[in-house]
């Protein structure tokens, strides 16, 4: 089982009521090696939604409101955990342009409430979901992700000897089928006959939800302190995926949206010669000398390769046909 180093541990995911949360409870609940999941987010609704939804005959699931803006909250939450998976922010691009005090507060100062919280419970170790829009970013949305990603690596510095808190972090792009991801979108367009486009020449990354909850639990698993894990995805140009799952539909561009880019970026030039190959991930190790040490573990590894950009144009990662079609579920 690969939940096996959980077994008999307390688990709580901040804002687990969306795609990622539920797809990570059942994968959780499903091998029955935890003590407890606790679910902590604001929406009384979606958490009663999600309480009727899934099947939890070993009543392992617990529910708890508060929002990761509240210190005090995530303390009495964070009491007796030890993993805690920080997946809750604020994420629509355009929503956060026109508001970005309220992307500041929820996704960094709620980002540093966590890593207090944890530190001040003595979490075993605290695991951030990032983002491709943290890479080079050129909206306010990737803007604060890739500040809380500084903030979860830099959080080990500070560790005292009797305190073993290990942070880091998980980036990776588009999920196949996730609440309001472009997929979904094109399911909601194809009655219409038309789908829209924004550049014909732009190209994405793609993973299914189950994937993306392996190398989860895997990365929690191998978690030390430092490290940026970063799923092996395959890349397709968007209007292939167009093509592919709805070859009847005529394909309407309709010009690049502002803070939207043309190609999706994991990782950079400037990362791959701290990038390890750990089978199926790279792994990023942290520049900062007061916190590589805690993932010497890296250095068993083999080296990425130093010139190589994990960026949606490169067609050393692109997605062959039947590749394709696996994940998209054709």
């Amino acid at each position: 089982m690969i939940t096996a180093f959980l077994k008999d541990k307390v688990v709580l995911v901040t804002g687990g009521t969306g795609t990622f949360g539920n797809a990570f409870v059942k994968k959780v609940l499903a091998e029955n090696q935890i003590k407890k999941l606790i679910i902590f987010s604001r929406d009384e609704l979606k958490q009663s939604q999600m309480q009727a939804s899934i099947e939890d005959p070993h009543k392992k699931l617990r529910f708890f409101l508060g929002d990761i803006r509240d210190l005090p909250r995530l303390n009495q939450a964070f009491h007796g955990v030890d993993y805690v998976v920080h997946a809750a922010a604020l994420k629509r691009v355009d929503a956060l342009e026109y508001n970005p005090s309220e992307a500041i507060k929820t996704n960094i100062l709620g980002g540093q409430n966590v890593i207090d919280a944890a530190l001040a419970n003595n979490v075993t170790k605290c695991l951030l979901i990032s983002t491709d829009k943290a890479v080079q970013p050129i909206n306010l949305y990737g803007a604060t992700k890739l500040a809380a990603e500084k903030l979860f690596v830099a959080a080990n510095a500070y560790r005292s000897p009797s305190q073993n808190t290990a942070f880091g972090v998980v980036r990776y792009g588009n999920v196949v089928g996730s609440r309001g991801s472009f997929i979904e979108m094109i399911k909601t367009q194809r009655a219409t006959g038309v789908i829209t486009l924004t550049h014909e020449k732009m190209t994405r990354f793609w993973i299914t939800i189950d994937k993306v909850m392996d190398v989860i639990i895997e990365s929690l698993d191998r978690l030390q302190g430092g490290e940026t894990f970063v799923p092996k995805m395959g890349n397709m140009p968007v209007v292939d995926v167009i093509k592919m799952l709805t070859p009847e539909c005529e394909i309407k561009t309709i010009g690049m949206r502002p803070g939207e880019k043309l190609h999706e970026v994991l990782v950079t030039e400037y990362e791959a010669p701290r990038t390890k190959d750990g089978g199926t991930t790279f792994i990023v190790k942290p520049e900062q000398d007061f916190v590589a040490s805690y993932c010497g573990w890296l250095d068993t590894l083999p080296e990425a390769e130093k010139d190589f950009i994990f960026a949606s144009d490169n067609p050393t990662f692109l997605l062959t046909q039947p590749e394709a079609e696996k994940i998209l579920k054709i």
